[in-house]
């Protein structure tokens, strides 16, 4: 018998009193994530890490880390871009606590004017972030970027599975006509979905400007939270570098066989749930992004678009391999080891790593054409 999990009482609550007792899919992923306490990024809990449900590219070692430092040092060293460095949605704070240390060690002097802005709703997170990095390390913290003083809207702005995390819509093709799915509560008490025509003026247009073809049964997310948020990004940087890690696919991928059913599903304890209502306040909530919408949301705002490179092109464009050491070290465990095998997993075509993107884009500087070569991997 498949388990079904109870609703949360507020959950509950809100379906029922929501018109036609339905949540759209964006309001759904909105309330069981980002509730103020009981939201799965919301409350005290291990999401990342054995000890989670889901691993990023951070906490693999501390290269990653590394390697960001050693390209953001040349950056701000080539550049009349301040030193500040903006990380949006920084979880544990590793990767900030690895780049900061490399940062130092590589620039002290420049180090000595690095800012480090850390811009998190979770008070959780903030808690583990200000557990993981030194309060000797020059690093402010925010819930909101609103809440950023304005002298800091200038430099990189760094941002890791923050747009996947964002609520989408979701919409199916049946019977030549596009629906767009709701959750709500059947007979007997157990979260279901439900399929109404489309009606929704921003999704249509999304659709329109996108032209976007669908297939027979086909079911697709659409990203408007993402789309919002990249507007706010690109508004509030007035110069400098956004840097964003995320999956992602092309609009001409979206027709292929493997994405008919979408790409919204869960992560709990490190298994793969295809069901969205199974564990709701219990497991991440993913989509892969829209990588042309995102690359395209920035132009507005006069950000270039340098590049986009899937990770592990992007990182052996950066010089990981300059990480490997000669392993003669038969210890497995050893940090040389550790070392390698970190480097091997993050570039192998066949990591999880790879699928990930790493997007570029630039305002009021023109060095990331010098610092990366991106072989001309702008469209593809």
């Amino acid at each position: 018998m498949d388990f079904k999990p109870m609703i949360p009482a507020f959950l509950q609550e809100k379906i029922e009193k929501a018109p036609g007792r339905k949540l759209d899919f964006a309001e759904y992923m909105m309330t069981v994530l980002y509730h103020p306490s009981e939201g799965y990024y919301m409350k005290p809990k291990n999401k990342v890490g054995t000890k989670g449900d889901f691993i990023t590219s951070s906490n693999v070692h501390t290269v990653y880390g590394k390697l960001f430092a050693k390209l953001l040092v040349k950056y701000f060293n080539e550049t009349d871009i301040p030193p500040v460095i903006i990380e949006v949605g920084g979880g544990n704070g590793r990767f900030a606590k690895h780049l900061l240390e490399e940062f130092k060690l590589l620039d002290p002097l420049l180090y000595r004017h690095l800012s480090y802005v850390m811009v998190e709703t979770s008070s959780y997170h903030i808690h583990l972030q200000k557990t993981t990095i030194s309060d000797s390390v020059p690093v402010s913290y925010f819930t909101s970027l609103e809440d950023v003083p304005d002298r800091f809207r200038k430099g990189v702005l760094f941002s890791n599975e923050l747009f996947d995390a964002l609520p989408v819509h979701v919409i199916e093709y049946k019977n030549g006509t596009l629906k767009e799915v709701f959750v709500t509560i059947d007979e007997d008490g157990n979260l279901s979905e439900r399929s109404l025509p489309l009606d929704n003026e921003e999704i249509q247009a999304y659709i329109s400007k996108n032209k976007l073809i669908f297939s027979e049964g086909q079911r697709m997310e659409v990203p408007l939270a993402m789309m919002h948020y990249a507007n706010i990004l690109g508004e509030w940087m007035l110069a400098g570098t956004i840097i964003t890690v995320d999956y992602g696919y092309r609009f001409s991928e979206l027709a292929s066989q493997d994405l008919l059913e979408g790409s919204l599903r869960g992560y709990h304890q490190h298994q793969l749930v295809k069901d969205p209502l199974k564990y709701p306040t219990e497991m991440d909530l993913t989509a892969h992004i829209h990588l042309d919408a995102l690359e395209e949301s920035f132009d507005d705002w006069e950000f270039s678009h340098v590049g986009t490179m899937r990770q592990g092109e992007f990182l052996v464009a950066a010089g990981i391999l300059e990480y490997l050491q000669e392993n003669q070290d038969p210890d497995p465990f050893s940090e040389k080891s550790k070392q390698n095998r970190a480097i091997r997993t993050l570039i192998m075509d066949s990591s999880w790593s790879n699928s990930f993107h790493v997007l570029i884009h630039e305002k009021g500087s023109d060095s990331w054409g010098t610092i990366i070569d991106f072989k001309n991997n702008k469209k593809r």
